[in-house]
This record gives structure tokens, sequence and C-alpha cells, in this order.
């Protein structure tokens, strides 16, 4: 674990030379094979030194993390074609990515807290300096107070968890350890505006509108899921309270998820579109964790892995559309199956995996939820129903109204896609519907 820490913090270097952009995107492609290998198919820790180590959810997200670094490289391509601030941008990636790293291989608590919250800054610094938009400055400041009015407080949690028994360490901790309602509801509440759940969900759809494509990425494929790994780690301390008040939260998922896909039916900006989707998607995970149930555990790790691979390959579709467009209206951007025929395939394939259309692993993981959902109560069967269903009518409203339709008249020119585009498109959408294959990884971790 350590030496794919140190093989990143010594890329750092590389950052001073000119025309080093493709190197380091074959570097970071190269640790993520190496990492490939590390794989340990098991719950245990492994891989320990003093305050590291890795078990199968960390694994597989620390693999994500990596390997949606080196493809936010593959899609900013024209940061180093006009060159803004190239080496500034390929730092602050790695900075984002040792921290991530960081973060999921942490077996303690406060560690864990600490570069959960140092993921932020690179992640501001992406939405503020490479932004289209002057309203970014708007959207990092919501990123950053709402995520930090929720954590502040988990922090003084934290420290009476500390006061309490003695330690931190995930392996240390005793089920049922702590009965105060204030600990539960500031050690969950921090997680649960990361996720987002609805109702402190305004940050992301801001934050991903004003967003580079790297930052959509980043945000999508692993900054959500890091309150779902959160909330896994910490449930194991409050499960009594748990079974007394996770149906709160359960509550405001599940009717806040359809609320969002509804939303999702009128929206005309593609990545706000796609940016509320993933609220919507999220609050299936957020109820599958809350059930505390294996099924829940398997199927929320399972969508978020999915959902990382699917969101990410959807905004970099949004993105190659605005680059020949200029803009992410879906009134401009329709018809786009006249101008660019061979993409048209690519956002029939990411739109069916969005909506949880078989081989993808979001239909793992979201079949698995729904056993976990129904086991745990029957009356959630009826926002279960809706969620899937108007999950498949924004997926399709997204791909018909993109791709059908009269061809806006301001588009001249006709350039289906880059090689550059159809490799990075291929490899979110391959490893998406590959992993299925072996489903154990994902479904038996526990």
């Amino acid at each position: 674990m350590l030496s794919i820490i140190f093989f990143i913090i010594f890329l750092i270097p590389l950052v001073f030379m000119s025309n080093i952009y493709w190197s380091v995107q074959c570097m970071l492609f190269f640790i993520s094979f190496v990492y490939m290998l590390y794989i340990q198919p098991t719950s245990l820790f492994c891989f320990l030194s003093y305050f590291m180590g890795v078990d199968l959810i960390s694994y597989g997200l620390i693999l994500l993390s990596i390997w949606i670094c080196a493809l936010m490289l593959t899609a900013s391509e024209s940061i180093n074609r006009f060159n803004y601030s190239t080496n500034f941008f390929i730092l602050n990636i790695f900075v984002l990515l040792i921290a991530l790293c960081l973060t999921f291989s942490s077996l303690n608590l406060f560690y864990f807290y600490l570069f959960f919250e140092s993921s932020l800054i690179p992640t501001l610094f992406l939405i503020i300096g490479w932004g289209y938009q002057p309203e970014r400055l708007q959207a990092g400041i919501y990123l950053l107070f709402y995520t930090l009015f929720a954590s502040l407080p988990m922090l003084v949690g934290i420290f009476y968890l500390y006061k309490l028994s003695g330690s931190l360490m995930y392996f240390m901790f005793l089920e049922d350890l702590v009965f105060n309602y204030l600990f539960y509801f500031v050690i969950l509440f921090a997680f649960l505006v990361k996720m987002p759940m609805f109702l402190v969900h305004l940050w992301l759809p801001k934050a991903h509108v004003e967003a580079p494509i790297s930052g959509s990425m980043i945000l999508a494929g692993i900054l959500l899921k890091l309150g779902g790994y959160g909330m896994i780690r910490v449930m194991k301390l409050i499960v009594s309270m748990g079974l007394e008040f996770n149906i709160i939260w359960m509550v405001i998922s599940l009717l806040g998820g359809f609320l969002v896909s509804l939303i999702c039916m009128r929206q005309v900006d593609l990545k706000s579109l796609i940016a509320y989707s993933s609220v919507s998607h999220m609050s299936l995970v957020i109820a599958g964790i809350m059930t505390i149930t294996y099924w829940g555990y398997s199927g929320s790790y399972a969508l978020m892995i999915g959902h990382g691979l699917c969101s990410s390959g959807l905004f970099c579709l949004a993105n190659i559309s605005y680059e020949r467009t200029g803009s992410r209206s879906l009134l401009i951007n329709k018809g786009m199956m006249n101008f660019m025929p061979s993409m048209c395939l690519w956002w029939f394939l990411l739109s069916s995996s969005n909506m949880a259309a078989p081989p993808s692993l979001n239909l793992l993981g979201e079949i698995s939820l729904l056993n976990s959902l129904v086991g745990w109560c029957w009356g959630t069967m009826f926002f279960i129903a809706l969620l899937s269903f108007f999950g498949a009518a924004y997926s399709l409203y997204l791909y018909s109204y993109s791709q059908h339709g009269e061809i806006y008249s301001g588009l001249y020119s006709c350039f289906n896609g880059s090689l550059r585009e159809f490799i990075l498109l291929f490899l979110h959408w391959f490893p998406l519907n590959l992993l299925i294959l072996s489903g154990e990884y994902c479904m038996l971790w526990l």
C-alpha cells in the first residue's frame, strides 16, 4: 500500500518539467494496473503499517480513485492544448489522489477525518481555477461551507469517542459502544452532506455545473463515495441507535430520491441533469447502508463503484458535446446523432448503464439494495418502484433529447470524435460492465 502512495509522491517532481502531460497519464495507468495485482479478496485488513491498511471496500475505492484520476488527464486534454497552467493542474490532481488514497487506507477515524477534509482543498482549486463561468466562486464557497458546517461537529464527536473508548482504530471499535443521541447525529450528518442527502444536496448541482470536466469526474466518481465509505465504517458503533433512528434518513432519502428524479425530468442543462441523477442514485446508497444488513452494505458498495464509473462517463460525454457546440443546453445539443453518429452509441451505452440495465454493475447494486430495502420494510417498495421508473425515464429523456430531433442550425461543421475520446469512454464503460462477471468482489466482502 505504501509503495503505491510513494510512487504517486515521487511523481510530483515531474510537474516541474515541460511537456510531461501524457507521460504522467501513462504513469497513472501503470499504477492502477500494478495496484490491480494487489487484490486481497477478504474483508480483513491487509498491507498494514502503523495507521494504514486495506480491506476489500477500501481496495475497490482506491483503485477507482487512481483510475478516475488517470481518466481525468485524458479528458482534460484542452488544458494541455491551450496550456492553462498545465503543470499546476497536474500537481492538483496528484495532491487530490494522495489525499484520497490516504483517506481510504486509514485505519484510524481521526486520520480518516483529516484526509477526508483535505481532499476538499484541491477540489476547490479545480473548480475555482479551471471552471467556466464567474459563478464558480459561489459554487466553490457552497461546497466549502456545506462540507465544513457538517464536519466540524463530527470532529468533536470523534474526540468524544476517543475519550470513551481510548482508541480510534476501526478494528478496536466495540459494537454498540456509544449511546448518545447527539453523537449519533453529528457522526452521520457529515457523511450525509457529503453523499449528498436530499435537503443538503444543493451544493452538488452547483459545483458540478461550474466545475471543469476533471472536477465533475472526481466529484461524481470519488468524492460522493467518501460519505458512503465513512458511514459503513462508523455504523458499527451506533447499531442500536440506528435501529431506532435510521428510519428518519431512510424516509428523507427515498422521498428525496423520487423528488430529485422529477427535478431531473425538467432540466435543460446536460450537466445539471447528470448531477441531479447522482443525488437520486446516492439516495438509494444511503437507504441501503441505513438498513444495517449484509445485502444493504454490499449493494451500496457495488452501486458506489458502478455509479462512479457511469456518472463520470456521462460527464465526459456532456463535455465532448460542450467542446463542439459551446453550450450545455439540451435545446442546442439535440439531433446529435446527425452531427456525431459514433458518439450516439456511447450515449446509449452509458445512459442504459445509468438506468441500471444489464450487464452493468449498477444492476447488481440496485437488485441488492432492492432486496435489503424490501426486507427492511414492505412500505419502501412503492418508493423503490418510483425511483426505478423515473431513473429509466430521465435516462431516456437525456438520451433521446440529445440524440434525436432537428439539428441546431448554428452547428456548421461535423467532427465525430477523436481516438482519445473513444478510448476515454471505453475505459469508463468497459470496467463498468466487466466487473459484474466477478461480482463476488463487490458482494462478498463482509
